[in-house]
């Protein structure tokens, strides 16, 4: 969450980067440290160092600049050249690692782009990016794995519990949406109840796991209640955000009673 200074801050910068102020590498470095999307706007400014080989050296001897130029252009192969020459001089560089696994998911080569993350790399940023990849093939076990290891090292970022909730859900299963709704609440209890996607995956959760108890006995299954207090926070957190959409959700919210 990006907080209202850091927005200012960098809404400044990019004024003064627009205008011809400089600041360029500052302002690409802030819009990394706040995780924001300024896709255009980074392609340009980046661009326009790495187009300058006074600004590119000003920057350092290293030549992965030079790689990270030849990705802008298209250039998979000489960028996959570059830093592969890197490499032999340090051949754990995780960095230069990540860039190959750029290059590989930019051709759309997602079976080396996989076995580059399984054979070189065990960061957090790592697993993430393992999991997201396994996600897009629906590769959803592999993926569940790799938000089980997140989870374990970083036990308190509620994204990992959500992303890993979502997974279990779309696996299916009695077993397994019981334990998506499980995720889906740490996640609300990490973020002081105010995340809107858990709140209504507990919703989905308790809905269909309802479906799939059906006919059995009344101690095999839940007790509505914490769908009905999901339900509640998501009723007043729309009542202050979205009034004009209170219908529609309820309307969603009726749909998804367990009895």
């Amino acid at each position: 969450m990006v907080t209202k200074t850091e927005e200012t801050q960098l809404n400044r910068l990019e004024n003064q980067v627009d205008n011809g102020g400089g600041g360029a590498w500052e302002y690409l470095c802030l819009v990394k440290k706040l995780k924001v999307r300024r896709p255009d706007k980074v392609l340009r400014h980046g661009l326009s160092i790495l187009n300058d080989p006074k600004k590119r050296s000003a920057l350092g001897p290293d030549g992965r600049l030079e790689g990270i130029l030849l990705e802008a252009k298209g250039l998979w192969a000489e960028a996959e050249k570059a830093y592969s020459s890197l490499l032999e001089d340090n051949p754990l560089d995780p960095v230069l690692h990540k860039r190959r696994v750029a290059i590989a998911k930019a051709q759309g080569n997602f079976p080396t782009a996989i076995e580059w993350l399984n054979k070189f790399m065990a960061d957090h940023d790592a697993w993430r990016e393992l999991a997201e990849i396994y996600v897009s093939l629906q590769m959803y076990k592999q993926a569940a794995f790799c938000y089980e290891e997140l989870i374990l090292s970083q036990p308190t970022v509620p994204l990992y519990h959500l992303a890993y909730a979502d997974v279990l859900y779309t696996l299916g299963g009695v077993e397994n949406i019981l334990l998506a709704k499980k995720y889906y609440a740490s996640a609300i209890d990490l973020t002081g109840g105010k995340n809107t996607k858990a709140l209504f995956g507990i919703c989905l959760c308790s809905s269909a796991i309802a479906q799939l108890t059906k006919g059995r006995n009344k101690e095999d299954k839940e007790s509505p209640e914490l769908q009905s207090l999901a339900a509640a926070a998501l009723e007043k957190d729309y009542k202050q955000r979205a009034p004009a959409k209170l219908l529609l959700l309820t309307s969603a919210l009726k749909s998804l009673k367990t009895s």
